[in-house]
């Protein structure tokens, strides 16, 4: 997580998360930090399994496409949107999801 917090984990997910817009998500996209999740796996789930070193975990949801490292084929298509995004960092890694 970020920085030398003393919060629990569970507080630090609620902490840094919050809604953004891509201007916000961009640049963790260029420096290949950026994963979306998917709608059914909560933002928090993936935080603290990634906080947990819960490998296998992680590793199933990158197989199953639960959790994407996003590419230039997804960033072109919020580029220039009002989209707006829930997002979760869990330093050095930035998880979001489009807001319905």
């Amino acid at each position: 997580m970020l920085g030398d917090d003393q919060s629990t984990d569970e507080e630090k997910l609620v902490k840094y998360s919050g809604q953004v817009g891509w201007e916000y998500l961009r640049e963790h996209y260029k420096n290949g930090v950026l994963f979306f999740v998917d709608p059914e796996l909560k933002l928090e789930e993936a935080g603290a399994a990634i906080t947990d070193d819960q490998t296998k975990k992680v590793e199933g949801w990158l197989k199953t496409a639960d959790l994407v490292k996003i590419e230039a084929l997804h960033a072109t298509q919020w580029k220039d949107s009002d989209q707006q995004f829930e997002a979760l960092v869990v330093s050095p890694f930035v998880l979001f999801r489009p807001i319905s």
